[in-house]
């Protein structure tokens, strides 16, 4: 069955950078467009990045747009989202996504940024 494990987060001070992971099995990882949403309490689940199946084209959202960087490793089955610049608005469980049939999340990773 379709797996997402996402990993990286934590606690960091604004203008830091933090790398998450999402190691992905059970399905075709090289074959799926692979998306990155975050949810701030109180608020929506909201789209962060995207990224192509072959990794050769990517979309973000205008509030991490210059900051945040969506990569994939399809040899090794894996997403990553580096992100720098964080502000505290970045705030946010972190969840990688596929669509595959049906729509599939991991459990999220926490990144708080505070000082």
């Amino acid at each position: 069955q379709v797996q997402l494990v996402e990993s990286g987060g934590g606690l960091v001070q604004p203008g830091g950078s933090l790398r998450l992971s999402c190691a992905a099995s059970g399905f075709t990882f090289s074959s799926y467009f692979m998306r990155w949403y975050r949810q701030a309490p109180g608020k929506e689940r909201e789209l962060v990045a995207t990224i192509t199946s072959t990794g050769g084209s990517t979309v973000y959202a205008d509030s991490v747009k210059g900051r945040f960087t969506i990569s994939r490793d399809n040899a090794k089955n894996t997403l990553y989202l580096q992100m720098n610049s964080l502000k505290p608005e970045d705030t946010a469980v972190y969840y990688c996504h596929v669509h595959r049939n049906m729509d599939y999340w991991g459990q999220g990773t926490q990144v708080t940024v505070s000082s």
